[in-house]
């Protein structure tokens, strides 16, 4: 007994080679996310450029606060592939246990550099949000203007040779509304917060496209090279931009 009780929390939900994320996904009711996709009436479009085996960096747009959206794409591309993507999270869900451990059972991870480069090098998709934490918490009167994105994604990518794959999301604007954005808590551990008006979601329709993977004809020392991770960078941001105005466009309504 004391062998057993030595071993790690890692190693005892290790079931059968089964990690802890994929035997969560196994015994929490996953109809929960299906009522979800009904409610939203999701509508997903582009799941065949998503891979079923290898490395892959998923570039989303931020939207709704909450961070619904990340649980949609994840949930998305479970279906898609069977295979469990790890999140890369604001690090307010590791302060503490309580929110961070379901959020680590859920395949989520704090967004730093390490973990992204550690699990695209064990070839896991990975679902970064280039916006960061002033896309996610924008107001909702700058819905779908994608805020500046980070350049740390494109290192990443091309320092572990992973193909990029942008995807958008529309309806999550619109699900949770969020009145402003409280710069000042800046200063308070490192955390920018959202106003929001509501808690519960609303039933926006939403639609995410996950677009043509971008591979990168870079060797990894380019990663240091700053001028063309820039260019890089301003290139996908104005691909998914366009791509957004494109749904935009279409949409003939959001909530009918």
């Amino acid at each position: 007994m004391k062998k057993n009780d030595s071993k790690s929390n890692e190693s005892i939900f290790d079931l059968k080679g089964v990690d802890r994320e994929a035997l969560l996904y196994r015994v929490m009711p996953r109809f929960v996310m299906e009522i979800m996709r009904k409610y939203l009436r999701l509508h997903v479009e582009g799941a065949e450029n998503l891979p079923k085996e290898g490395r892959a960096l998923i570039c989303p747009n931020h939207s709704g606060y909450s961070g619904f959206d990340a649980m949609m794409i994840a949930h998305e591309i479970r279906k898609a592939t069977s295979r469990i993507p790890r999140v890369l999270t604001h690090h307010l869900w590791f302060i503490t246990k309580t929110t961070a451990v379901p959020a680590s059972k859920l395949g989520f991870i704090e967004a730093t550099t390490a973990n992204g480069l550690k699990f695209l090098k064990k070839n896991q998709m990975v679902i970064l949000f280039p916006e960061g934490e002033y896309g996610n918490f924008k107001p909702t009167s700058k819905a779908y203007r994608l805020e500046e994105f980070k350049r740390g994604f494109v290192r990443m990518a091309l320092e572990t040779k992973s193909p990029i794959i942008p995807t958008i999301v529309i309806g999550a604007e619109e699900t949770h509304i969020n009145l402003s954005r409280l710069r000042f808590t800046k200063y308070l551990r490192g955390v920018i917060l959202p106003l929001p008006l509501n808690v519960i979601p609303l039933p926006a329709k939403w639609k995410i496209k996950f677009l043509d993977p971008i591979y990168l004809p870079y060797k990894p020392e380019a990663a240091n090279d700053k001028d063309l991770v820039y260019d890089i960078c301003f290139d996908i941001q104005e691909r998914m931009q366009k791509a957004i105005n494109q749904e935009l466009a279409k949409r003939d309504s959001i909530f009918l």
